[in-house]
Parts: C-alpha cells; sequence; structure tokens
C-alpha cells in the first residue's frame, strides 16, 4: 500500500474575479474549492493513475470534514488523525494577477502526533510512504526526521517532497526518492546553478548523504533524474501552462505509479513528467487522457555524471 501524509492539509477555496479592484465589493464570476495539500495531491493523481493508496495525516473541522468526503466521493482510502481545530482555507484569488492567502495550521497536540505515528509503525516493507508538504507550526521541526526513523525500523520505502530543512534532515535514513527542484537545490549548497552539469554534480552529493534516488525539477524544461548507476534529463513536452499548482506533486505521483508497477527507469520518468506536464496544462489536478497522450511525447536523454 502507499501512504500519503499531509501534515497541514487544506480547502483550496479558489475564486475568479475579473478586474479586481483593492479596497473596493468585488463579484465572483466562478468559485471552486478542492482537497488541498501536497501529500493529497499525490493521492488524488495516484487514483487518476489506477493506484490505490491511504492519505494520512491532521483534519478538523468542517474543513477536514469536506476533505474526507472529497476524497472518499473520488474513491481514495482515507484514515486521518482527527484534531479539535478546523483544517485551514486557503483562498486563491485569480484575476488580472494571482493572489494567494494562505491560513495557519491547526493546533496540533503531543497526542495527535503519536495517533499518527502508530498509524506509521503498522507499515511494512511492501509498502511506500510518501511524505510532503509544509509543517503546522505547532509540530516540532523534526517531524519528518521522526518519520523517516518510523519508516526505517518498519522497512517501508520514504519518498519526500518538501524544502531544504525538512529534505536534509531525513537523508541518512536513504529515502528512495527526494524531488527538490532546482531553486531548492540551489538554496542546499548555498550555490547558483546553471547547468545540467551542475545538477548532476550537486544530485550526486545528495546521493552521497544518503539518498538513494534524486528527481530535480527545473520546471518547463522537465527535470533531470539521478541515482548511483544512471542519470536522464527528461523533456517536458510543449504545451499552455495553466496551472503550476500541484505539478510537482503529481510528478511525484508519477513516479510513485511507476515503483508500483515496477517499470523499467525510463518509462517511471516518462510517468512522472507526463502526470506533471498534464497537471500545469489543466485547471484542476492531471488527467489519464492528457497523462496517456503526453507519456508518448516523452523525450529522455541519458547524462553522464563527467557531463
Amino acid at each position: 500500500m502507499i501512504y500519503t501524509v499531509t501534515l497541514n492539509p487544506s480547502i483550496d477555496y479558489i475564486m475568479f474575479v475579473e478586474g479586481f479592484t483593492s479596497g473596493a465589493l468585488n463579484r465572483t464570476v466562478d468559485t471552486a474549492k478542492f482537497a488541498g495539500g501536497k501529500g493529497i495531491n499525490v493521492s488524488r493523481v495516484l487514483k487518476t493513475l489506477d493506484v490505490p493508496s491511504t492519505a494520512l495525516g491532521f483534519v478538523g473541522g468542517f474543513p477536514g470534514q469536506f476533505i474526507e468526503e472529497t476524497l472518499t466521493k473520488a474513491g481514495i482510502k482515507t484514515d486521518f488523525t482527527h484534531v479539535k481545530e478546523d483544517t485551514r482555507i486557503n483562498v486563491k484569488l485569480k484575476s488580472d494577477k494571482e493572489t494567494e492567502i494562505n491560513a495557519a495550521g491547526p493546533q496540533i497536540t503531543k497526542e495527535h502526533i503519536s495517533e499518527l505515528f502508530e498509524k506509521l509503525r503498522q507499515t511494512t516493507s511492501e509498502d511506500i510512504v510518501v511524505v510532503a508538504g509544509s509543517v503546522p507550526s505547532s509540530l516540532p521541526n523534526t517531524i519528518y526526521k521522526d518519520i523517516a526513523e518510523i519508516v526505517q525500523r518498519t522497512g517501508a520505502q520514504l519518498v519526500v517532497d518538501a524544502e531544504k530543512s525538512l529534505i536534509e534532515g531525513i537523508l541518512p535514513y536513504r529515502p528512495r526518492l527526494i524531488k527538490p527542484n532546482k531553486v531548492e537545490l540551489e538554496e542546499m549548497f548555498g550555490t547558483t546553478i546553471t547547468t545540467d552539469e551542475e545538477v548532476l554534480m550537486y544530485g550526486h552529493k545528495l546521493l552521497e548523504q544518503g539518498a538513494q534516488t534524486v528527481l530535480v525539477s527545473l520546471g518547463g524544461e522537465g527535470a533531470i533524474y539521478l541515482d548511483r548507476t544512471q542519470a536522464y534529463k527528461v523533456l517536458a513536452p510543449s504545451g499552455k501552462v495553466v496551472n503550476t499548482v500541484g505539478a510537482g506533486d503529481s510528478t511525484v505521483a508519477g513516479m510513485v505509479a511507476g515503483f508500483t508497477k515496477c517499470l523499467a527507469q525510463q518509462e517511471v520518468l516518462k510517468w512522472a513528467i507526463a502526470s506533471g506536464s498534464a497537471t500545469a496544462f489543466n485547471d484542476d489536478l492531471a488527467q489519464r487522457k492528457m497523462i496517456d497522450d503526453l507519456f508518448k511525447k516523452i523525450e529522455i536523454t541519458p547524462l553522464y555524471k563527467e557531463g
């Protein structure tokens, strides 16, 4: 089983306004609500790829109930830990420019953390645990490391998509996959990266620190994948980008789906980039038909450490 962990989920409330004016009354022309959070996005795209998963994390109040009901209706299993305060609601205002207002997460107690950890202790070597996204301020900054320790003991495979400080703490626990973007890779090593050779160089440093595989997202340019025996540049297919939210999560979902199907590495990468691009070209997360269409257009070039 694949378990996705979203520590700070949300309802993403999207409001479309024509000609938004600050300080005045504005009326929406359309609205939409989605169950949000990086791990939840991974579960949603895995479902699109016909790969089952169980969504874990913390939810509370009517927003939490909305998230659970939305995922259940979509055929996604949930096993959330319930908290007293409301799950956050993030507002995304789309007009001439896009404005985002992200709320703080609810208070998480030690008892809540213990309940989540107990669920993770039930995983086995047959499972994959995907941990992605931000951490509520009430959680300790060691939470990713704590999860990595538990997963290492159970033998499950760990996949992590998070910011610099969270990724660095889990590297000694040999995660199956980490997925920094180029900016995050630059922040990790305090440098500016301008070439594929430099991506490879710093990616290999992450391998030396413990990661088993590294996928560096390059945005519209695709991604670079490397492990200890091979490296590839994966070019993103051309298309009109209408939505960058969730594209990275969709890429992770494509990778994990490929892992479960025991595909060759190049096939796994095609699923990953096709899934990420399908989200980027869509108003919401990726749809299966577009993933299948884009899969056929993905170009992969072998790379080598010496450039």
